[in-house]
């Protein structure tokens, strides 16, 4: 499987666009990418939802404390506090497209 870098996606979308007749350096599309990145991550740290319609939905949501072992010596306990993490729900194009992909990746193995 590809990995796709931040790069990456800056050159398909100046491939697509010149595609289309818009003239955009790969510098100016990594430029909003990067914007775009900065936005949700500034949003989700104020605690907002950050809704994409089908692509999906960025929230905040708490995860509870608990007790964990340590592995080194797992008849300590360890207090694991609780912490805010970012959860992400597909939309439905997004479900839709990648429940077709099984069998590409069973292709790859």
């Amino acid at each position: 499987m590809a990995t796709i870098t931040k790069r990456d996606l800056a050159v398909k979308i100046t491939d697509q666009l010149g595609t289309k007749g818009f003239e955009f350096t790969q510098q100016d599309i990594l430029e909003v990418v990067q914007t775009l990145i900065d936005e949700i991550t500034e949003s989700l740290g104020q605690g907002d939802t950050v809704v994409m319609r089908n692509f999906g939905t960025f929230q905040v949501r708490e995860t509870k404390a608990k007790i964990g072992r340590n592995p080194k010596n797992p008849a300590n306990d360890v207090p694991i506090p609780a912490r805010a993490t970012v959860k992400f729900k597909p939309g439905k194009e997004m479900k839709e497209k990648v429940a077709t992909t099984l069998q590409i990746i069973r292709e790859r193995k």
